[in-house]
């Protein structure tokens, strides 16, 4: 076998080798579009491999095709939330925690820093109020991190099964993809940004499972959605 016939046979593997990537890519892309337009979920492992292997150029076919490079994220967050769905709700919420951006937070809001992250007293001016005293009171944990570095403190200080992320499209996918092992779940900002952010509270209760317990309570989550919202609860220390 000639070196020209090593190389023709190389060349043609490689373009071979593009193709099957390419289509690869193209067949991602279409499973996770049913998936946010038909809310079917096809072949979740083979999205799940093309999103955590070929990140970033899934992106940039996705721009090529017309689409928002945003799509591939949140088509990251719901396929996940749906393989993991099961896992989450069964475990123990002493042994879950939830993770919430600091861009939350009123522009007004005092609450410290230290090595956990920010130190919510549940003052009454942002929708955290409302979700972390009914969380904490069910036996998760919940922490409000100004950057990513945290979250690397989080998993090494603190014990847990599962994990719910409330964030923007992007640090929502790359998050759940690094806390694969820890079933996580997410919650996309409805208004997002660096500043004045907002999340809809009612999807987050529902998610840890949270029950209410009269009409009333049931009536003001209606209130509560898309909005930033006041804390009923008394304040409280962290865990």
């Amino acid at each position: 076998m000639t070196i020209d016939t090593l190389f023709q046979i190389f060349g043609q593997t490689l373009v071979l080798i593009a193709v099957g990537l390419f289509i690869l890519l193209i067949l991602a892309l279409i499973l996770g579009r049913i998936l946010l337009k038909k809310d079917i979920l096809i072949f979740p492992r083979l999205i799940i491999f093309a999103l955590d292997v070929f990140y970033s150029p899934l992106k940039r076919l996705a721009k090529s095709l017309g689409f928002d490079e945003s799509m591939v994220d949140h088509i990251g967050v719901e396929v996940r939330n749906k393989v993991n769905e099961k896992r989450f709700s069964k475990a123990d919420p002493r042994k879950k925690i939830i993770v919430f951006p600091h861009c939350l937070r009123n522009p007004k809001c005092e609450a410290i820093l230290d090595e956990t992250g920010l130190v919510c007293d549940c003052c009454g001016k942002c929708a955290i109020g409302i979700i972390k005293p009914k969380a904490e009171k069910m036996g998760y944990k919940v922490f409000v991190i100004p950057g990513s570095t945290f979250v690397k403190k989080i998993v090494k200080n603190n014990e847990f099964e599962s994990v719910l992320g409330v964030a923007c499209y992007e640090d929502l996918n790359l998050t759940m993809m690094k806390l694969a092992d820890f079933s996580p779940q997410g919650v996309l900002l409805s208004r997002t940004g660096c500043f004045k952010t907002k999340v809809d509270v009612k999807t987050v209760l529902d998610k840890i499972g949270y029950k209410e317990n009269n009409e009333e309570e049931n009536e003001s989550f209606s209130y509560y959605k898309d909005f930033d919202v006041g804390c009923t609860d008394k304040k409280h220390k962290m865990n």
